[in-house]
C-alpha cells in the first residue's frame, strides 16, 4: 500500500494522546480514533504501543522529526486517509498537537481545511500526582527543561518566576544523554530560591512495570537519579508530606494558601 492508495473520500487527522504507558490509561475516545484510523504516525516507541491490526499502515519515525512527521500526516489526510498521530501522555502537553498545527499554519492551504481532532490523554504530571496523593491541589506550572527549541536562559527565567510565584513546579524532559547537566543546573537554581525542606518527588515510569517513586526534600534529593522517563515535582511553600502507617507518605498541596496547618 502506498501513501496515496486511499485517495477517495474525506480525510481526517486525529492527534492522539496515549497516556503515560498502561493500556488502562488510554482514554475511550483515543481508542475509538485509533480504531477508525488507517494510518498511524509517531515516534516509534509510541507507535509500538498501538496493537497491530489489519488495515492499519504504520509509519514510525525517530525522535526530533516532529515537523516532518506532522507534514507527512497532513499529506496523507489530504489524500483521503484517516490518520492517527500519536504522542505519549497528552498530545497537547509537549506533544504532537502543536507540531501538527504549526505545520498546518505554514503549509498548504488545503491542510487548514482538514478535519483535525485533538484527542486528550492522561499527562505524566497527572499520573504522577495521582500516585503521590494531592500535590496539585493548588496552583502549579509545567516547565520543560529541554533546550532543543528554546534557549536555556528562557528556562532559567521561567524557573525563577515559578519559584518566586510559589507554584508547585512539574519538570518535563528533565535529563537525557544529550542533556545531562540541565537537571543539576535547575536544582542549583531552585535551591537558591526555595527552602531546602521543600518536598520533592521523582516519579519515574509511572504506571509501567519499572515504576519508581523517590521522595525527599529539595536540599538533599539527588538529581542524578533523574532520567528522561522521570517527572520531577517540586512543591510550593505549602506542600507537605502526610506520614502513613508503614512509612509511606502522601504528598499534599492544600487548597487554601497561607492558612497554616
Amino acid at each position: 500500500m502506498t501513501s496515496t492508495d486511499k485517495s477517495s473520500g474525506q480525510g481526517k487527522l486525529f492527534i492522539v494522546g496515549l497516556g503515560p504507558g498502561p493500556d488502562k490509561w488510554v482514554a475511550p475516545e483515543a481508542r475509538e480514533a485509533l480504531e477508525e484510523a488507517d494510518a498511524l504516525i509517531g515516534y516509534k516507541p509510541y507507535t509500538d504501543r498501538v496493537p497491530e491490526r489489519a488495515g492499519l499502515e504504520r509509519f514510525p519515525s525517530d525522535n526530533r522529526v516532529e515537523l516532518d512527521r506532522a507534514r507527512h500526516a497532513l499529506r496523507l489526510a489530504c489524500a483521503g486517509r484517516k490518520v492517527a498521530v500519536v504522542s505519549g501522555g497528552d498530545a497537547g502537553v509537549f506533544g504532537m498537537a502543536a507540531a501538527v498545527l504549526e505545520a498546518a499554519e505554514t503549509g498548504e492551504a488545503d491542510w487548514r481545511a482538514l478535519d483535525i481532532q485533538v484527542v486528550p490523554g492522561v499527562s505524566a504530571v497527572l499520573a504522577a500526582a495521582a500516585r503521590l496523593g494531592a500535590p496539585l491541589g493548588h496552583d502549579f506550572c509545567v516547565i520543560s527543561l529541554s533546550d532543543n527549541l528554546k534557549p536555556w536562559d528562557i528556562i532559567v527565567r521561567r524557573l525563577r518566576s515559578a519559584a518566586e510565584g510559589d507554584f508547585v513546579i512539574a519538570l518535563y524532559n528533565p535529563a537525557s544523554k544529550a542533556r545531562p547537566r540541565q537537571i543539576f543546573d535547575a536544582f542549583e537554581l531552585l535551591r537558591e530560591l526555595k527552602d531546602g525542606a521543600t518536598p520533592v518527588a521523582l516519579a519515574r515510569a509511572v504506571g509501567r512495570a519499572d515504576e519508581r517513586i523517590i521522595l525527599g526534600d529539595l536540599a538533599l534529593i539527588d538529581p542524578g537519579l533523574v532520567d528522561m522517563a522521570t517527572l520531577v515535582l517540586v512543591g510550593s511553600s505549602e506542600t507537605r508530606f502526610i506520614p502513613r502507617p508503614g512509612g509511606e507518605k502522601w504528598l499534599l498541596t492544600p487548597r487554601s494558601y497561607g492558612a497554616g496547618r
